[in-house]
């Protein structure tokens, strides 16, 4: 694949003749006509309606929780995730620029572009829990866990591997796996991270930097919504990319991802946290799983699963009573004003 042209005199400008990927744009954000309207809607609530600041959640409560009130299961299961998410966010700081250079409609780059800018406030955000919550020393040791611990490096590289195969060789399969990763990490890999979180959270622990995690977790849903989309508007412009051995790649790539997340959350909470268990992590995983590939046109994977283990979960990461699921058919309101209130 080639990375399109900084300025393309001889490009397309008409909205009409826009493609998601191998388009032949000018490459000015000509925005009087847009042909992918659920792409600047996207930019639109990422750039402006969800935007938040870390420091506006008071962190000293969850310091006195972390220091007094956590087990320590508690305490290590916290670090390590916050310690896997720095990672996921960090590899999407990088990688959403690799995207945006082979996107071919304005609107679309646009979209990408503010989340890039999340995926930055997120890292961020991370950085201010744990410096709010730890202690220096302890911070280091937590953004440097992955030296140690097999586990979590293990989890970095499997998650990275798909992205570097397309930047060592930039193939159209390669991209399309690169898309695939990225949608299963932004919809699965994130989320028994989260739920710990919320296990804490509905226990009445670590209530701000759980609320962090809303806030997070909602803006997850808005990447998730793009590349779900991109991948439904891939199926359609360029079915060709779809043979039978990518979707026999996507579908074994679903399992393997399914199978490691639910090893990892596994490893985190150590059967040993209250209110998340292994066989709660094994099937919200799944169920999140079969979730995922069907809204991008697959069958589940565990057909069996058919409703969420831990379906509080849904109620319990609204915001100020606010949905945050970007899966129902149309996104539910979000306004600065009312949002940013704690």
């Amino acid at each position: 694949m080639k990375r399109k042209l900084i300025f393309n005199p001889a490009g397309e400008r008409e909205a009409h003749s826009r493609k998601a990927v191998f388009g032949n744009p000018t490459n000015i954000i000509e925005l009087n006509e847009i042909k992918y309207p659920w792409g600047f809607d996207l930019y639109k609530t990422m750039g402006f309606s969800n935007f938040w600041i870390p420091e506006e959640i008071p962190m000293l409560e969850d310091k006195k929780q972390y220091e007094s009130v956590l087990s320590e299961y508690e305490k290590k299961a916290y670090e390590l995730v916050l310690s896997f998410l720095i990672a996921l966010d960090s590899f999407q700081v990088d990688m959403l620029k690799e995207f945006a250079r082979y996107l071919t409609a304005p609107e679309l780059e646009m979209a990408i572009t503010a989340q890039e800018f999340q995926e930055s406030v997120h890292a961020y955000s991370y950085q201010y829990i744990l410096e709010s919550v730890v202690d220096p020393v302890k911070a280091d040791e937590v953004y440097n866990y992955w030296r140690e611990d097999e586990k979590l490096r293990e989890r970095n590289q499997v998650v990275a591997e798909v992205y570097n195969n397309f930047i060592n060789n930039p193939t159209e399969e390669n991209f399309l796996k690169a898309v695939i990763g990225n949608y299963i990490l932004e919809s699965l890999y994130f989320y028994s991270g989260f739920a710990f979180f919320y296990t804490l959270g509905r226990q009445g622990k670590m209530t701000n930097t759980v609320q962090q995690i809303k806030y997070i977790n909602r803006d997850e849903l808005t990447h998730v919504t793009l590349f779900r989309n991109l991948i439904q508007t891939l199926q359609k412009e360029s079915p060709e990319l779809f043979t039978p051995e990518m979707e026999k790649w996507i579908r074994e790539y679903f399992k393997f991802a399914i199978d490691k997340e639910i090893e990892w959350g596994k490893y985190v909470t150590q059967n040993q946290i209250l209110g998340i268990t292994d066989q709660l992590i094994d099937r919200y995983i799944k169920y999140l799983g079969n979730l995922r590939m069907s809204q991008i046109g697959f069958d589940p994977l565990y057909p069996e699963i058919t409703s969420n283990p831990m379906k509080w979960i849904d109620e319990f990461r609204k915001i100020n009573n606010t949905k945050t699921d970007f899966f129902q058919r149309k996104p539910q309101t979000y306004a600065k004003a009312n949002e940013l209130k704690w």
